[in-house]
């Protein structure tokens, strides 16, 4: 069982990292249900509908697979964050678990079953007593994720060897089904590309990739705090916001602020913002963004005036909602950088003073956005600014590579020549 646990704990890096356990409760609770009741529900409805369910569905198509290079996602947003290989490189293919929700791209990518997942069970109560031996209260309050987790690793190294996919690229690095993918790929001896698509924590998993493509120098720093980096590394900016760079905002004046709200925020704390806002600053719009996996009620906030609407980002991308802002506010959330590589003015503000999660992605250390104290001081610095909104696309280029240089809003091309190159070897 010591080997089963090396293999799981490495699968469940961050979810069973002590940074993840001293989250707010609000960013854990999207990923495992607060109360134990519900936990047990969310594995019993795992094992009715994806584990029992997946039985009687066939989903795969051999000729699809086979030898293929596979673009791995478990989200729209890796999908969107790979979309670029799928015309730059050869023989690629979409490819996911067989009831991941990839949103609008469900239909788009090729599916991995699942049916003798099943199979592996056996292996979750020895498992879950050899995880409360070091690590006991992660475990007892994540023992539904470990259980969704089983067998993922054993699922694969079988299709893996089945298919012989010629390489395989990854957008994310700590899911538990991604990681199963890697390791798997890894005790086959098959190519792993793993591409950078959102901000970087410490308390990720180390680099275990052939080849890693990485944003820029914040990212990397960050990673080698993770642990040592098994593959190479390069800096190639980022690929998903090309297309957008002849958009960037070049406003001087202040019309449209957007509060993007993520799963830590306090929603109390956005609506007395957003009643301030309104009340001093009835002349600008506000468009509020919730994150794609909040199911609070964000809608009501909308009768405070009727400047407020609401950006769906389950169906709208960030790069689309931040063209039509001027000014973006947030806790701690990776749309600053987003934010600030179009041009738009970027301000942190906490909206969950209770936790003090200061500066999460070292966003105001590194001189990316400014910072403010409540509701006075912002309005404030919006009154000073309104028709004189800073430039500040330039202050990304510690987190992106490619700003100022010949090859802005050209990452796709750096990527597809970095891995068409690696796979040539």
């Amino acid at each position: 069982m010591d080997k089963w646990y090396a293999i799981y704990s490495n699968i469940l890096h961050l979810h069973f990292s002590e940074g993840f356990y001293k989250l707010p409760e609000s960013a854990k609770a999207a990923v495992s249900p607060t109360s134990p009741v519900k936990r047990l529900l969310k594995m019993a409805g795992f094992t009715l509908v994806r584990l029992i369910g997946n039985l009687f569905k066939k989903v795969e198509r051999p000729e699809k697979l086979h030898g293929k290079v596979w673009l791995y996602v478990v989200s729209q947003n890796n999908y969107d964050s790979l979309h670029f290989l799928k015309d730059g490189l050869p023989d690629t293919v979409f490819v996911a678990g067989q009831s991941k929700n990839i949103g609008t791209y469900n239909q788009a990518v090729e599916r991995i079953s699942l049916r003798r997942k099943i199979l592996y069970y056996q292996k979750f109560l020895p498992l879950y007593f050899t995880f409360l031996k070091y690590k006991k209260q992660r475990t007892q309050r994540f023992a539904d994720i470990l259980y969704d987790a089983v067998g993922f690793y054993e699922v694969y190294l079988t299709k893996l060897q089945k298919y012989k996919p010629a390489a395989i690229v990854f957008a994310n690095d700590h899911n538990a089904d991604a990681r199963a993918m890697l390791l798997a790929a890894k005790a086959l001896g098959i190519k792993t590309v793993y591409i950078q698509h959102a901000s970087v924590s410490p308390i990720f998993p180390p680099l275990e990739y052939d080849l890693n493509l990485l944003e820029g120098q914040d990212a990397l720093d960050k990673y080698q705090l993770c642990g040592p980096i098994a593959g190479r590394v390069a800096l190639v900016g980022m690929p998903k916001a090309d297309a957008f760079v002849p958009y960037r905002n070049h406003n001087q004046s202040i019309e449209r602020i957007g509060i993007g709200c993520n799963l830590m925020d306090d929603v109390t704390e956005v609506e007395k913002l957003v009643k301030a806002l309104a009340k001093k600053l009835p002349q600008l719009s506000i468009i509020l963004r919730p994150h794609p996996r909040d199911k609070r009620n964000f809608s009501r906030l909308t009768s405070i005036s009727s400047s407020i609407s609401l950006s769906d980002s389950r169906t709208i991308p960030t790069f689309d909602y931040l063209r039509q802002i001027d000014v973006q506010i947030s806790g701690n959330s990776g749309i600053h950088l987003e934010a600030v590589l179009l041009n738009v003015w970027s301000i942190f503000y906490d909206f969950n003073p209770k936790h003090k999660l200061e500066d999460y992605y070292g966003f105001v250390q590194h001189g990316l956005i400014e910072t403010v104290e409540g509701p006075e001081e912002l309005i404030q610095m919006l009154q000073q600014y309104l028709l004189v909104k800073p430039e500040v696309c330039d202050r990304a280029r510690y987190y992106n590579a490619t700003v100022g240089t010949t090859y802005d809003g050209l990452s796709a091309t750096l990527a597809v020549n970095y891995i068409a190159d690696f796979l040539k070897h």
